[in-house]
């Protein structure tokens, strides 16, 4: 693994131009005098190449796995497009999207789906990179993932089966797998420089950061936009249940074949996430890339250009912070960008496509091509902090300082312990229940809150909760919210309404911005977008749940004993958010989310806190606003 002052000092070493020449090696002969060559201006590669013109073919590169079990390995749908100039010597690094959305709900925020002419060619490429990159002198190549699309096999919903398509298609463009054209020849990428950068949002860069899990050669970038870093994270939380039978129903939306071919695997898929108890295994394991054997953060020798929202709540932003965390320890090149709206692309983020496509194509062109373009000197960070602002700052999370706030029986909430306990009882209510007017007894929850804050208080990091609990019963859903009370103008991330164009804070609009070239099949243009805000009177800005039973182990429950204390303890989301002076901080305590643990029924159990041994730890800077003394709250 190269640190990044190694990678730096290895750039260093060499000068572009002698780069350059080394990309596009061989044979004197074999080029043509007039054919067009690499072209860098102002640190950046320059659009030279004809995307008209570009090469686009499909082939099918052997993988080492049978995931369908007919007896074959399965081979995954490769779709290429490169400068015509790779036909006479030129080579050139690869920009790589692995895909199971290219037959079934498509891409984008328009949801593009690929196509092909009666050749079996590829003509319409998702998305714009193809569009940009390819003038640029780049490959663009998608991968059709394992059972999807053109490919064979099943999916496994994250499992190993699915990084083999990717991790193959990697291979291959380094001259270590074999692949084939329609007609049974062997295809060779003789135009590959062997280098490559996986990106892609959602399941595309959840496979990016799998693949780079793997080490594997050639993979010199991911860009991992709404990634998942951890499958068990995304569908439990410490023992409680988002989902139950995602696996099965999600390879079926994606799997566009006949429902009898893939019905042993979809079986296996169910039997393995054990929704019975919640409880981690080697199912979740096999699709845990933080931890060995294989993929894992440790083997990552890739750079990794993360990107995700605060307010992604289909893929929490957890699975980004607990990716970065090991990647940081292990002084992997890294940048982040980090909205603020649902589950969303930078390219839509309102204001930002053309910074976005800028820094992108610095990020490729400094890592594929080894342009010294200044990409790793800016500060690491680019923090959305409102609607229409943002910060630069040089990691996150920021710098804090550890605040730990103590729930009292008058419902106050300060940094001052105050004995006396107090009770709900395991009730499935929504968070607008939960958490309106926290001065007002409710059934189902405890709420908490601090005096009106005389100065700005900024969350950055991950909240701890800490409870000393009984219970009348082996087992409950714990909820922990924790809620900034005053009113503001957010975005309206929560909002969806496809017949409206409106989804994940984000609107779209009429007019189009174009970033690339366009052919008659393959339109470079792409609508604009437009904040959806909300003027609202709080705001949950971290959240976290707990089955009791779990509260030392994720793999083994341990009941607990009806009316003994016992400690449980547990990370929220983490969050980076500005709390501004006048409004309160507050903490709500409940049993079963019923706007997340959508398919836990709620236990009945009656919850009795000590709130004197109570408390949340709030990663915050400054931390003064938070020092004041207690308030009756309710």
């Amino acid at each position: 693994m190269l640190t990044s002052r190694r990678r730096r000092d290895v750039i260093a070493a060499s000068a572009v131009s002698a780069c350059l020449a080394t990309l596009l090696a061989g044979p004197a002969s074999a080029r043509a005098p007039e054919a067009t060559s690499i072209r860098v201006a102002h640190g950046r590669t320059q659009p030279v190449f004809s995307y008209q013109d570009a090469i686009r073919e499909h082939i099918m590169v052997q993988t080492p796995v049978d995931s369908d079990g007919d007896g074959h390995k399965d081979r995954a749908a490769v779709d290429i497009i490169r400068p015509k100039e790779t036909q006479q010597g030129l080579r050139v690094p690869t920009i790589m999207m692995s895909s199971p959305y290219s037959d079934t709900v498509g891409r984008g925020f328009e949801a593009e789906k690929k196509s092909w002419d009666d050749h079996g060619n590829p003509v319409i490429f998702p998305l714009f990179y193809d569009n940009y990159f390819v003038p640029r002198g780049y490959a663009v190549v998608d991968v059709d993932s394992t059972g999807t699309g053109r490919s064979d096999g099943c999916p496994t919903v994250g499992g190993a089966a699915d990084v083999a398509a990717a991790k193959a298609a990697i291979n291959w463009l380094g001259g270590r797998a074999t692949a084939y054209r329609p007609d049974g020849s062997e295809a060779k990428a003789t135009w590959s420089t062997g280098k490559a950068g996986m990106i892609g949002h959602s399941f595309e860069g959840t496979l990016a950061n799998a693949v780079a899990g793997t080490g594997v050669e050639g993979l010199e970038t991911i860009v991992p936009i709404s990634a998942i870093s951890s499958w068990y994270d995304f569908a439990r939380h410490n023992g409680a249940k988002h989902w139950n039978g995602f696996g099965p129903w999600l390879a079926g939306e994606l799997d566009s074949d006949p429902d009898t071919k893939c019905q042993a695997v979809r079986d296996a898929l169910s039997a393995g996430e054990d929704d019975a108890t919640g409880n981690y295994n080697d199912y979740w394991h096999e699709r845990n890339y933080l931890a060995p054997p294989a993929p894992e953060a440790g083997k990552v020798r890739a750079s990794v250009f993360a990107v995700h929202d605060t307010n992604d709540y289909n893929v929490r932003i957890d699975q980004f912070a607990n990716w970065w965390a090991p990647l940081a320890q292990r002084d992997v090149p890294r940048k982040l960008w980090l909205g603020r709206y649902g589950h969303t692309d930078p390219f839509d983020w309102p204001g930002r496509r053309a910074h976005w496509v800028s820094t992108v194509h610095r990020w490729f062109d400094h890592w594929l091509y080894g342009l010294r373009n200044g990409i790793m000197d800016e500060p690491r960070v680019d923090l959305q902090t409102g609607p229409d602002s943002w910060a630069a700052q040089a990691d996150w999370p920021a710098h804090t300082s550890s605040v730990s706030l103590r729930p009292a029986p008058d419902g106050s909430l300060s940094p001052q312990p105050a004995r006396g306990t107090d009770s709900f009882t395991d009730t499935k209510l929504s968070e607008a229940v939960l958490i309106t007017d926290p001065s007002v007894d409710r059934p189902g929850r405890l709420a908490f809150a601090t005096p009106p804050l005389p100065h700005a208080v900024r969350l950055s990091g991950t909240p701890t909760v800490d409870l000393r609990v009984s219970l009348n019963k082996p087992t409950s859903n714990l909820t922990a919210l924790l809620v900034d009370y005053g009113e503001d103008e957010r975005i309206d991330w929560a909002r969806n309404e496809p017949q409206n164009g409106i989804h994940d804070g984000l609107r779209g609009l009429a007019e189009e911005s174009c970033h690339g070239e366009s052919t008659a099949q393959d339109n470079a243009c792409y609508k604009e977008t437009a904040h959806v805000t909300a003027t609202k009177p709080f705001e949950v800005i971290a959240r976290g749940w707990m089955d009791a039973q779990n509260r030392h182990s994720a793999s083994t429950p341990e009941p607990m004993a009806p009316g003994e204390y016992a400690r449980v303890t547990w990370r929220t989301l983490p969050n980076d958010y500005r709390i501004k002076p006048g409004h309160r901080l507050g903490l709500v305590l409940g049993g079963t989310d019923a706007d997340f643990l959508y398919f836990e029924d709620a236990t009945a159990a009656k919850v009795t806190v000590d709130l004197g041994a109570s408390r949340i730890t709030v990663p915050v800077s400054p931390t003064k606003g938070l020092n004041q003394g207690q308030t009756q709250a309710r």
